[in-house]
């Protein structure tokens, strides 16, 4: 069994869409790029999956130049193409261009490979985030032993 460690988290995404699906996707990236993940320094805040010409792309990512890379021109939120089988690339496809849902990277997870989890997602309105909220905190004082 290989060691996968979560390198990187995009929180706020769980917050602001229900999640109904979950993909593990490989991610094209170049020799510093790779190292520069393994060390934690991406940044998938305000970061989604679009299709340019019948394949996922990941948009809006930020990964940091590697310190040692001799590289001079480098765009940290390059667009990067996302590694999926066909039938997880037609499925996400069919269901990004349905209204309302958004593909979104949840995190990554650095192996041998670097691969980024994606979620097919349904953004949520204001009413909803208050009641998550509202059920987070109640099962905090009832693990705590709080009255409800």
């Amino acid at each position: 069994m290989p060691i996968v460690k979560v390198v990187a988290q995009n929180r706020r995404a769980r917050y602001d869409y229900e999640i109904l699906d979950t993909f593990e996707a490989g991610v094209m990236l170049t020799g510093p790029e790779a190292k520069s993940c393994r060390k934690g320094h991406i940044n998938l805040a305000g970061s989604f999956v679009s299709f340019l010409g019948g394949k996922a792309v990941l948009k809006g990512a930020g990964i940091s130049k590697y310190a040692y890379s001799s590289e001079l021109l480098y765009d940290e939120h390059r667009d990067r193409q996302l590694l999926l089988k066909k039938t997880e690339l037609a499925k996400l496809q069919r269901a990004a261009e349905e209204k309302g849902m958004t593909i979104v990277p949840l995190e990554v997870h650095a192996g041998k490979f670097i691969k980024i989890v994606v979620g097919l997602g349904r953004g949520k309105k204001k009413t909803d985030k208050r009641q998550a909220i509202k059920e987070r905190e109640t099962g905090r004082r009832l693990r705590e032993g709080r009255d409800v």
